[in-house]
């Protein structure tokens, strides 16, 4: 079975923090530099600049922050996302969206996951496997969130963006 993967990386050591934005829904779209960055891998160029737009996408803008699967197949999705010690939050909450910016088939979320903090930092990983699609991007969107559901600009000290997809999906 063959496999085509695209493995994004960002930290707030090697390029400054990210600003937390908070769009409708909530959350944050996660933003990943275009550059050949530490442990990041595109050769299938999933990742890239020009898709999404009339002009070329710099990061940290929102298009930043989507991978564009190169073929339809069964998609493993991960995510490794590192919160600084912050002690507002009372929930860290992540999701995987399909089309999280609506430029094909409308927002979609999946696998949205809530957790409690423990004492210092946050550090959380996360895997969801769904079929993805060529026109469809996908994206990784986090809150953080205080009492009352307030959401909370916690500083990321780094994040992974995965998508590994299996392209000989047997039939039967």
């Amino acid at each position: 079975m063959s496999l085509a993967i695209c493995s994004l990386k960002w930290e707030a050591a090697r390029t400054g923090r990210q600003k937390i934005t908070y769009d409708s829904d909530g959350y944050h779209l996660v933003r990943f530099p275009y550059d050949a960055a530490e442990e990041s891998y595109d050769p299938w160029k999933m990742h890239d600049p020009a898709r999404g737009g009339t002009s070329p996408s710099k990061f940290p803008d929102a298009r930043s922050g989507l991978i564009w699967p190169s073929h339809d197949g069964w998609g493993t999705l991960t995510a490794l996302v590192f919160w600084e010690a912050d002690g507002r939050p009372t929930e860290y909450r992540s999701r995987f969206v399909r089309d999280p910016l609506s430029h094909s088939t409308g927002y979609d979320s999946t696998a949205t996951t809530d957790i409690a903090p423990t004492r210092g930092g946050q550090y959380r990983s996360y895997t969801w496997q769904m079929f993805v699609h060529p026109q469809t991007p996908v994206g990784l969107k986090i809150s953080a969130r205080g009492a009352g559901d307030v959401r909370i600009a916690a500083p990321l000290m780094l994040a992974e963006f995965k998508l590994a997809i299996h392209t000989d999906v047997a039939t039967p």
